[in-house]
């Protein structure tokens, strides 16, 4: 059974209308939410604001240790440290070196550029700036719908983006549905933000659907290596 058979027997599916949905929240999909929220209050209008998140809770998905530049924050909301921001350790050290096979050479620090010094920046784990991102957004009236994976693109009659719908569930390993089998709902929106990530299977089909990647050079992507150490936290 197809999921245009599926939908035949089993739709329609609900809708819900929002100003904005969100795809994804990670820290651009929440920031974008947030100041969505923001100028809404400064211009005196309620903005509806939805965010989607496949993951488990916002965060779930997001493992990464980083090194983080505040002035973003700073921008977005200024009072993040008394709001308990987990920025907690400022980075007090940076340290290249250059590796052979006889050992490493440290390089001074004025033959660093500047992108590379990270002064003034804090060390933090992604995933809790993530959720604590997520509790600001709602503290302004965002909903978030954390488990709900959006599974596909909705086009009105001209062509445009309309939202999207989540993905049915209990449909079982033959396609079929099964007996806690429930339709997807679609979130119906003026705009649809697509804060998936650099490969967001969503907006691979906007991508392909308008050939934004028309005449382009592809992208390019770096891979990162990390070593996460358990220490005695004495």
């Amino acid at each position: 059974m197809t999921a245009a058979s599926i939908l035949a027997e089993h739709g329609p599916r609900e809708a819900m209308e929002y100003d904005v949905v969100v795809v994804g929240a990670g820290p651009a999909g929440l920031a974008t939410a947030i100041r969505l929220k923001q100028l809404g209050a400064e211009r005196g209008r309620e903005v509806s604001v939805c965010v989607l998140e496949k993951g488990s809770e916002p965060g779930a998905h997001i493992l990464s240790g980083a090194i983080m530049d505040p002035r973003g924050l700073d921008e977005l909301l200024p009072d993040w440290k008394a709001q308990g921001a987990p920025l907690n350790q400022p980075v007090t050290a940076d340290k290249f070196l250059f590796l052979d096979e006889h050992g490493a050479k440290a390089t001074p620090d004025f033959f660093l550029p500047d992108c590379f010094k990270n002064h003034g920046n804090y060390i933090v784990s992604l995933g809790n700036v993530v959720r604590w991102l997520a509790q600001q957004a709602e503290a302004l009236g965002v909903e978030i719908f954390a488990g709900f994976p959006a599974a596909e693109v909705l086009y009105d009659d001209a062509g445009a983006v309309k939202g999207v719908a989540t993905g049915d569930l209990g449909v079982g390993k033959d396609g079929q549905a099964t007996a806690e089998f429930q339709l997807g709902m679609e979130l119906h929106a003026k705009y649809t933000v697509f804060a998936e990530g650099s490969r967001g299977h969503l907006g691979k089909q906007v991508i392909a659907n308008f050939k934004l990647d028309a005449e382009c050079d592809p992208q390019s992507y770096g891979i990162g290596i990390k070593e996460l150490w358990e220490i005695d936290p004495a």
